[in-house]
């Protein structure tokens, strides 16, 4: 789903980012050196995903009956303003659509909350890849063959995205948006159902 968002707004935006933050933040610095018209643009998608990290985590801290519930809210948010942002760019707002759909990022990044803290990043592969060669170091030294695996699947599953949300923009452009809001609302689904089930623990990595 990030990845699909990603690569939806790289192409709509002309080549900024969604979810990347690390790549938007170097292309504000040179902007910044070379006092680029797009400075502003970059800095507003930027502030947006940190709101949406601060608005999910306000949401993980808030004493909902289970963590399921709490997923499932922060997945139906998203799922709403990934609906909204399309409409709002098809009727000349879209830096304010993109804002919304970085600010979506921010929060899919707080699913996997614990004790304050972000267990693993799900918009940004740097950290996973980093986990990747450090499992095949593991493994060609004789240690777990498999720890490395789960983080490959995880930017396999980044990258595997983006490109169905590149395919899918050249099809339907900015409304393709609309696909990764009808996986984040099947998910939130997903975990409400889990949770009327009497779910024994919230879903981990």
């Amino acid at each position: 789903m990030a990845g699909m968002v990603d690569a939806i707004g790289f192409l709509s935006s002309g080549g900024f980012f969604l979810s990347f933050m690390s790549g938007n933040s170097t292309r504000l610095s040179v902007g910044i050196a070379e006092s680029a018209p797009y400075v502003a643009i970059v800095a507003a998608l930027i502030g947006s995903f940190v709101l949406g990290v601060v608005g999910g985590s306000l949401i993980g801290r808030k004493s909902l009956s289970s963590p399921f519930r709490r997923q499932a809210f922060i997945l139906a948010l998203i799922s709403v303003l990934l609906f909204v942002a399309p409409l709002m760019a098809l009727h000349n707002m879209l830096l304010l659509g993109l804002c919304l759909s970085a600010f979506c990022m921010g929060a899919e990044n707080t699913l996997f909350e614990r004790d304050g803290s972000v267990s693993f990043g799900l918009t940004y592969m740097t950290g996973a890849l980093v986990k990747v060669g450090q499992g095949l170091a593991t493994l060609l030294s004789g240690g777990d063959r498999l720890a490395w695996i789960p983080y490959l699947i995880l930017w396999f599953g980044l990258v595997s995205g983006a490109a169905i949300g590149a395919a899918l923009y050249n099809i339907f452009g900015i409304s393709s948006l609309w696909v990764p809001s009808a996986i984040a609302g099947s998910f939130a689904v997903m975990f409400l159902f889990a949770e009327r089930k009497g779910g024994a623990s919230e879903l981990r990595p």
